[in-house]
C-alpha cells in the first residue's frame, strides 16, 4: 500500500475533481452538508472512519486508495491485498476456474489491474503460439502481448481500429483509477509504430461492440469481447481482477476455434 503523503482533505477534493463532481452534487450523495464536505477538503475538520468509507463509496474510489484515504486519517487500512492462490480467496479462485473452464472451446482469461495475466484457459494458448519469446517472460501484459509488433499486431487485421479500442479502454480505466501503472502502458503503447490503414472494413455491429479479427494460421477468426468483475469485493485482488471472454462473431470462427480446442486436448 503507498505511503500517504498528503492529508486526507487532499485526497478527498482530488477524487471528487477526478470524478468531476461538485462539492454540491457530493453532499447531496453523501447527505452532509457543503459546508461540512468543505471543511473535511480543507482540514479544518477530521473525518472519521465511518466518513473516510461512506464518502469513498460516494466517489466509487478505488479500494486500495480506499486504503491510503484511511492511513491518511489516522485509521487503519480495512482491505486486506492477497494472491489469488492464498487459502482465503480458495472460493473466488475456484469461481474463475470454473469461468474460464466453463467458457471453452473459446478463449478466456483473467488480468489484473495493470493488464497482467492471471490465468487463461486452454483455448488461449494455440492462439498465441509464435509472439517473441521475451514478451511470454515475466508477467505477461496482455495489452503487451497484443499490440507489439513482436506479439500478435502482425496477425490482427483491424490493427488500427483495435489499437485505437485498446488505448481507448486504458485511457477510460486510468481515469477511473488514477493508477499510475496504467498511464505507463498507454504510453508505451503509443510509443509502438502507427498501425496501418485496415484494407478491410470490420462488421458492421451498430457501434455497440468492436470485433477483434486476427488470423489463425490460413483462418480468420473475428471474436467479440465481454468484460466481468466481481460485484462486491472486500479484497483489494479481487477488486482489480477483471475476466475476458472470447466469443466467435460468426459461424466460421465457432467452428474454427471448436476444432482449435479438440486438436489441442486430444
Amino acid at each position: 500500500m503507498s505511503t500517504p503523503q498528503k492529508p486526507v482533505g487532499e485526497y478527498l477534493r482530488a477524487w471528487r475533481m477526478r470524478r468531476r463532481m461538485s462539492q454540491l452534487d457530493l453532499a447531496l450523495d453523501a447527505e452532509i452538508s457543503t459546508r461540512h464536505l468543505s471543511f473535511l477538503e480543507t482540514g479544518r475538520s477530521q473525518p472519521s472512519r465511518e466518513m473516510v468509507l461512506h464518502l469513498s463509496e460516494q466517489l466509487d474510489i478505488p479500494l486500495r486508495d480506499r486504503n491510503v484515504m484511511l492511513v491518511a486519517a489516522g485509521f487503519a487500512p480495512v482491505f486486506p491485498e492477497r494472491r489469488l492462490d492464498d487459502p482465503d480467496l480458495a472460493a473466488a479462485r475456484r469461481a474463475v476456474d470454473v469461468i474460464l473452464k466453463g467458457h471453452e472451446p473459446f478463449p478466456a482469461l483473467a488480468v489484473d489491474l495493470r493488464w497482467n495475466l492471471v490465468a487463461a484457459n486452454a483455448a488461449v494458448m494455440p492462439l498465441i503460439q509464435g509472439v517473441d519469446p521475451e514478451l511470454m517472460t515475466g508477467p505477461i501484459n496482455v495489452v503487451r502481448l497484443s499490440l507489439h509488433p513482436k506479439g500478435l499486431a502482425p496477425r490482427i487485421v483491424n490493427l488500427g481500429e483495435w489499437h485505437a479500442h485498446m488505448l481507448e479502454r486504458l485511457r477510460r480505466q486510468a481515469e477511473l483509477t488514477a493508477d499510475p501503472g496504467l498511464n505507463a502502458l498507454i504510453d508505451e503503447i503509443r510509443s509502438y509504430p502507427k498501425p496501418p490503414a485496415s484494407d478491410r472494413r470490420s462488421e458492421d455491429l451498430g457501434g455497440v461492440a468492436m470485433p477483434l479479427q486476427m488470423m489463425a494460421d490460413d483462418n480468420l477468426l473475428s471474436m467479440l469481447t465481454t468484460t466481468t468483475v466481481f460485484g462486491t469485493p472486500v479484497d483489494i485482488t479481487l477488486s482489480e481482477l477483471t475476466l475476458e471472454t472470447f466469443f466467435p462473431a460468426d459461424a466460421a470462427t465457432a467452428e474454427i476455434l471448436r476444432a482449435s480446442h479438440a486438436a489441442a486436448i486430444s
